[in-house]
């Protein structure tokens, strides 16, 4: 018969386990020494005999060594010691290469830690996510997107993470409580935030002054970006041709609805009992965006839901303006153009879009002191000032993102703070009371309003009715 388990080796286990995690998950370095046998006695309610046997076996692993007349002492780890974690990344993050540098300096500091950086697609990236968790293959540690964690939600899939926020980070002293507020449900922070960005306006300073637009300039209003990006449309040759346009539109998801919110439209009504799409605020929003691209031309025309052309025009010098995020900035860097930041312009109300990139551990780890120990690591100030050194991307230490000292001419464009003084009017997707198969159905009908074969009115009225009978039958 197998021996049954007693209170005694239940406490001599755990003794063995905790110190080993301690070890392990960088709790207590390579060469400190351990608390004393008499205090781990007190502490476990075991025997100073039974202390020194369980040492003695943690000695003959090689985890500590016994120093006479000091103590123990750990280590420091040889290859066949170190217990190796992965973490899941989506491959059109801006951030790989310095989430590479991060995980280079924490194996520096934790020794006992090999960590292996996994790159999955972008695409149904939390469906596969999913998938290999299930398997049992997933990754210890993955980043999730606001939009990725809504994904999980809709799909009563956030039991695979387990919530974590470590001990330093104080979301109201350290960062900006919508951040956290944006992966936040049923009043629990299931991930730990690590990024975020609101949408910009990005322009071409170069572009700017070639077009007459003083340096001290007001866009505060539609009028103001309308008239500038008149000023900045060029057919220079007088062919009827654009060489280049004012502003770029784009349909994306996480564009194109901050003309809504300027607006006072939204989606859903708050209790999700009917849906706005018809609403005067939302119809006007859509007619402005309509408008720049075939009444005024300032735009191209933009049909698709890719970011891909507004960005890639801009970079090219091709669009003098775009939406855009910190995260794509990071791209401008390799590019031979003067830029800067600002706010959106309002309409009735000052808004935009806030998104952003959380850390979340899975719940079916083995490795989950090991996976806390690189999450505490990712947010705290010295992995924090790396990403903010080596690009545009936002910390969400609060300290950190503001901190000027930090900022590079090379890098950051001059008024990269910009972002301070919208994050009062952010907003996220999920503020707006919308499910993420509610924001494809309309991405998806709008199709006909952005290629120009439906009015406004037409479309919203459809959209509207299309929604509302979801919700009845939902």
């Amino acid at each position: 018969m197998l021996k049954r388990k007693t209170d005694f080796d239940e406490r001599f286990n755990k003794f063995i386990r905790d110190l080993k995690n301690e070890i392990i998950s960088g709790k207590i370095k390579a060469g400190e020494f351990i608390l004393p046998e008499n205090t781990l006695s007190l502490e476990y309610d075991l025997s100073r005999v039974s202390i020194r046997k369980a040492l003695a076996q943690l000695v003959d692993e090689g985890l500590i060594e016994k120093i006479p007349g000091k103590g123990n002492r750990v280590t420091i780890p040889n290859d066949t010691q170190k217990q190796s974690i992965t973490l899941g990344w989506f491959s059109d993050s801006y951030e790989i290469k310095i989430v590479e540098k991060i995980i280079e300096r924490f194996e520096e500091l934790n020794p006992y830690i090999r960590v292996n950086l996994r790159v999955f697609p972008n695409s149904h990236y939390v469906h596969h996510l999913n998938e290999i968790i299930e398997q049992g293959n997933g990754p210890d540690v993955f980043i999730v997107s606001d939009y990725h964690l809504r994904e999980l939600a809709e799909s009563d899939r956030l039991s695979i993470i387990e919530g974590y926020l470590p001990e330093h980070l104080q979301p109201e002293k350290d960062s900006y409580d919508k951040v956290f507020e944006m992966f936040t449900y049923h009043n629990e922070l299931h991930v730990t935030p690590f990024v975020f960005s609101p949408v910009m306006i990005c322009y071409n300073q170069k572009m700017f002054k070639e077009a007459g637009v003083p340096e001290q300039f007001n866009m505060e209003t539609w009028k103001d970006l309308l008239e500038i990006a008149r000023r900045n449309t060029k057919d220079f040759a007088g062919k009827h041709l654009v060489d280049q346009y004012g502003f770029c539109f784009s349909s994306l998801t996480n564009r194109w609805p901050v003309f809504l919110l300027q607006n006072n439209g939204s989606f859903m009504t708050k209790d999700r009992s009917k849906s706005l799409m018809n609403s005067r605020e939302t119809i006007d929003a859509l007619h402005f965006c309509v408008d720049m691209m075939y009444k005024h031309q300032v735009s191209p025309i933009f049909s698709h839901g890719s970011n891909v052309l507004a960005e890639n025009l801009f970079m090219r010098e091709r669009a003098a303006m775009i939406l855009t995020t910190y995260y794509f900035m990071n791209e401008f860097r390799d590019h031979d153009i003067k830029w800067d930041v600002l706010p959106p312009p309002k309409e009735k109300s000052s808004a935009t879009l806030l998104i952003g990139g959380a850390l979340g551990i899975n719940a079916a780890s083995s490795k989950k002191e090991s996976a806390k120990a690189l999450v505490s690591y990712m947010v705290s100030t010295e992995a924090q000032t790396m990403i903010k050194l080596n690009g545009c991307t936002i910390p969400v230490l609060r300290y950190v993102a503001e901190d000027n000292y930090l900022l590079k001419p090379d890098i950051h464009p001059p008024h990269y703070n910009a972002f301070k003084d919208v994050m009062p009017y952010a907003v996220s997707l999920k503020d707006l009371n919308i499910t993420n198969k509610e924001l494809e159905l309309i991405e998806n009908e709008l199709h006909l309003l952005w290629a120009n074969m439906e009015t406004p009115e037409d479309s919203c009225r459809r959209i509207d009715g299309m929604l509302n009978d979801r919700m009845v039958t939902s």
